[in-house]
């Protein structure tokens, strides 16, 4: 996927940007500090906390368990959230199903022990990646493991990352494809890149037949996603990163390839306070419009790429072929990750947060990393502002000069 960051759009949807900021509560109640961490969770619109209270004040009662309005009406809420799911990632197959779990990690999971454990037979392979989040890495590792207990013995296999990019090297994946590929996980946008990951170049690669599991946390939500484009069977996110309650999450399946995916085991009482936050939040995003939502974090990132990268002392992550205004290759969304190379990330994490912006500056979570990698890292969302991006520029000035 290619898309160019426009610096008129900070222009052009300036108005549109300042209408929505003030929806957001703890923006407009906190108006100086600058919240750059929308990776880890984002905020949340008055709409969605508003649908949250309504139904906690409402007609709040379990799923399921019972035949009286409120019941039936909660049970209903749930349903129709469902197919809100479906309507948000563009999905209208009949075989499909979704699921809700309390997050993209225990999605993943799900994955791994309720559905590819069935799937995998002894000498059978996977393809995972060892450079994302480490969500995106330990249910297969552990699935290995858990499977050799079994008797069963599976070989799990490196994505291929190009090196100059940091994007998948579709050109190397067929090398690692045989009979025995039964399964490849991959991300849809980088968690510390900020990079999309081209999985419409997976599917090519490994044509028609592999199922696909795809980490949407960091896109679902940021812009407009398309399960048909994608063509993969698993998308599994987060509700905390799209604006709706932590500890919410979903499990989409397409159910083509394969058995169908279901939870093993009693599945208790669901969040359903999260649930109705999720719906309210799709509602909200649709609403602000998802692909101007979209524009506006990655025209932000590309200020960022481009302001930091006139600093010598400045090393931004990921593909260096998109750093500028006018890239014709701009990938990234909304994470700009960077290092300085005389002052330690969490030392100049801290001098970020005396100046009220607040930033993630450690290893991320990220596969095969550790504190010997830590860089900082800038998630932006719609409520964030080119100010607020210059106010960062500006202290990493500061430090630029202060260790010339």
């Amino acid at each position: 996927m290619t898309m160019n960051a426009d610096p008129a759009v900070l222009d052009r949807l300036a108005d549109w940007q300042q209408r929505l900021r003030r929806q957001f509560p703890i923006i407009a109640g906190n108006p100086r500090p600058a919240y750059l961490d929308s990776a880890a969770t984002a905020q949340k619109p008055a709409a969605v906390l508003d649908a949250v209270n309504e139904f906690l004040t409402g007609d709040n009662a379990n799923v399921g368990r019972g035949s009286y309005p409120w019941a039936t009406s909660t049970t209903a809420r749930v349903d129709r959230a469902r197919d809100r799911v479906r309507k948000a990632l563009g999905d209208d197959d009949s075989d499909s199903s979704v699921e809700f779990v309390s997050g993209t990690s225990a999605g993943l999971r799900a994955v791994a022990q309720d559905w590819l454990a069935e799937l995998l037979a002894d000498g059978d392979e996977i393809i995972v990646p060892f450079g994302d989040h480490q969500s995106n890495l330990r249910p297969w590792l552990d699935l290995r493991v858990a499977l050799a207990r079994r008797g069963v013995r599976i070989a799990v296999k490196a994505m291929p990352v190009d090196a100059a990019s940091g994007d998948y090297d579709h050109r190397a994946l067929p090398s690692l494809l045989n009979a025995r590929t039964k399964f490849v996980a991959a991300t849809h946008v980088h968690h510390v890149f900020g990079a999309d990951m081209n999985v419409h170049r997976i599917r090519e690669a490994v044509g028609p037949d592999v199922p696909i599991c795809l980490d949407a946390a960091q896109s679902v939500g940021h812009g407009p996603v398309s399960v048909a484009d994608l063509d993969v069977d698993f998308v599994v996110f987060s509700g905390h990163k799209m604006m709706a309650l932590p500890g919410i999450g979903a499990v989409w399946a397409r159910n083509r390839r394969g058995p169908r995916f279901t939870r093993q085991g009693w599945a208790g009482t669901p969040n359903t306070a999260g649930i109705v936050s999720m719906t309210a939040a799709f509602d909200w995003l649709d609403a602000a419009g998802l692909a101007d939502v979209r524009a506006w974090n990655s025209a932000l990132s590309a200020r960022l790429t481009d302001g930091l990268s006139a600093f010598d002392g400045v090393q931004v992550l990921g593909c260096q072929d998109s750093l500028s205004l006018d890239s014709t290759v701009q990938h990234r969304e909304s994470i700009v990750t960077f290092r300085h190379r005389r002052v330690r990330s969490d030392d100049l994490g801290f001098v970020l947060a005396d100046e009220g912006i607040m930033v993630r500056a450690d290893s991320h979570c990220q596969a095969g990393r550790d504190s010997r990698d830590h860089a900082v890292r800038v998630s932006v969302h719609v409520y964030n502002t080119p100010a607020e991006i210059d106010r960062l520029l500006a202290v990493v000035g500061r430090c630029e000069r202060m260790q010339s």
